[in-house]
């Protein structure tokens, strides 16, 4: 006769199986009506830049920007409202940040070339709004360019990845004399850094992408290290980005100006400037989908009415975020836009979207009725891949006055905090309360249209500018008023927004088999003038 607990066992499995496709069930629902509740979060005082989450039960939201400050903000807290500390340290805008493997330390960079090492425990937590300039620990100035992305290794604490507008990614290790593994440390390039991103469970795979369009997977030991040991800059897969169009005589390679895997690195996404953002299975490097918000989320197949903005990413670098993890099969991607909002996706599972995806011969590309789709592909004679387009969001982030440039999703609460040109974050939520809010307000869907140009427009955008070049350190990042930056950015909206990127990124595909046969491959390929 079975024992109590053998019998048991069984029923226990499928429990915790039911309680999991409950609690999935629980999300879905909450979620299928969007985040239509949302909080400012008002600290800052100018553009904010970079927003990132700590990491596994996202504690800590730190944020930074133009100003020259790094706000904490604590989601521990029962109603996050105000941020806990405030580091002091960066001498110039700040662009991008991350949370060491356990949290301990955090590392900004910007456009001083440093980066800042802070020690988050030795911050005085204790005490809610004290500065905490004394929590830097270090300084790196290696870079000679703005430092565009800063990734830490997923496991070892002291070990980053930093790329920068000087073309190189730099592998820091702070346990080792960095007089002798500088020169092994760097990896250059031709091309400036747009993002790097290490692998979240492999721990020698990273992900770059640069100003000329390329998107690579690399691997560190064929990367860093004696040159005997060093192979192809440590490139094992490179996704393909460059666009066709039937009615083109020219391929398009748009520029990606950030890449980001998921929780578990199965998926890669970049945001394309003048395209949309483009989802890639790790091991496929032609694109699965494509995310534009051609659809209303509540209206589904129905269209914008003539004049409607919609999703575009032409004026600024933005970064998008995945989450939530609790969302494996199907889990969110989002980004900002030029037209005022964020915007979020729901991503069927991958193999849905391979099956889903076209591919295309060349006889059949230039023969069959493709005349306005675009494709991806390596050549004007190689095969086309039509990834599936996914033109519907799940909704979409109102309550900004000017372009969205910065996203993040709370890694295991429905939260998603978004920033850009205005000096507020806005915290959104599909429901009024939760367990670090309460009462927040319905986010009103009326947004803001562009201003019609007029002299006072126009003398705002001239006082912007001055204060951007009148800057000094310690100047607190200038500090324009959002009257001034919205105006600036609005003259830019008018000037370059919604750019054709077959006009502004035209890519000479004669140039590409001349790379190939010189050796240099992809990696040093060069863009011509549109």
């Amino acid at each position: 006769m079975s024992s109590p607990r053998k019998r048991l066992g069984p029923v226990n499995t499928l429990s915790a199986r039911s309680y999991e496709r409950a609690r999935r069930v629980a999300v879905d629902r909450t979620i299928a009506v969007g985040f239509s509740y949302s909080r400012k979060l008002e600290a800052h005082k100018s553009c904010v830049n970079a927003l990132v989450f700590s990491r596994n039960d996202g504690r800590w939201l730190a944020s930074a920007g133009d100003d020259l400050s790094i706000h904490m903000w604590d989601f521990n807290q029962e109603n996050v409202q105000n941020p806990s500390h405030t580091l002091r340290g960066p001498q110039a805008n700040v662009l991008t940040m991350d949370f060491s493997a356990t949290n301990q330390f955090l590392y900004s960079g910007g456009t001083d070339n440093t980066i800042l090492k802070h020690d988050i425990y030795q911050a005085p937590f204790s005490q809610p709004g004290r500065n905490s300039s004394f929590s830097i620990l270090g300084e790196y100035r290696q870079h000679e360019g703005s430092i565009r992305g800063i990734s830490c290794h997923p496991f070892q604490e002291e070990i980053f990845l930093s790329a920068s507008e000087d073309g190189m990614v730099i592998m820091h290790d702070s346990r080792v004399d960095r007089r002798l593994s500088r020169a092994q440390g760097m990896l250059q390039h031709t091309a400036e850094f747009t993002s790097v991103k290490s692998h979240p469970t492999m721990d020698h795979i990273f992900a770059t992408s640069d100003a000329h369009g390329q998107v690579c997977l690399r691997d560190t030991r064929m990367a860093f290290g004696p040159l005997k040991s060093r192979s192809n800059h440590g490139v094992v897969q490179i996704y393909n980005t460059e666009l066709c169009k039937r009615s083109k005589d020219i391929l398009a390679h748009p520029e990606s100006s950030s890449i980001v895997f998921d929780h578990d690195g199965t998926k890669l996404a970049t945001n394309m400037l003048h395209y949309f953002p483009t989802i890639y299975s790790l091991s496929d490097p032609n694109p699965l989908a494509v995310c534009n918000g051609k659809n209303h989320p509540d209206g589904g197949a129905v269209c914008p009415t003539p004049g409607e903005r919609t999703y575009s990413n032409s004026c600024t670098m933005k970064s998008g975020a995945f989450g939530n993890q609790c969302l494996q099969d199907e889990p969110l991607y989002a980004t900002g836009s030029d037209d005022f909002r964020g915007y979020v996706w729901k991503l069927p599972p991958l193999i849905d979207l391979s099956a889903n995806r076209k591919v295309i011969s060349a006889d059949e590309w230039f023969a069959g009725e493709w005349l306005n789709t675009v494709a991806f592909t390596e050549g004007q004679w190689q095969p086309k891949y039509v990834p599936v387009e996914l033109s519907t969001p799940l909704c979409r982030l109102n309550g900004h006055n000017s372009i969205v440039t910065t996203v993040a999703i709370h890694p295991t609460m429905l939260h998603i905090v978004t920033a850009g040109i205005e000096r507020n974050i806005i915290l959104h939520s599909p429901t009024p309360n939760s367990p670090c809010t309460q009462n927040l307000s319905l986010t009103s869907p009326v947004m803001r249209t562009l201003r019609d140009p007029k002299r006072e427009d126009y003398d705002r955008v001239l006082r912007a500018l001055m204060r951007g070049y009148s800057t000094l350190p310690g100047d607190n990042g200038g500090s324009s008023t959002d009257d001034e930056t919205i105006s600036l950015f609005d003259h830019i909206l008018r000037q370059e927004g919604e750019g054709d990127v077959f006009a502004l990124r035209s890519w000479n595909d004669s140039e590409s088999e001349d790379a190939e046969s010189d050796g240099s491959g992809g990696d040093d390929r060069m863009m011509t003038a549109g």
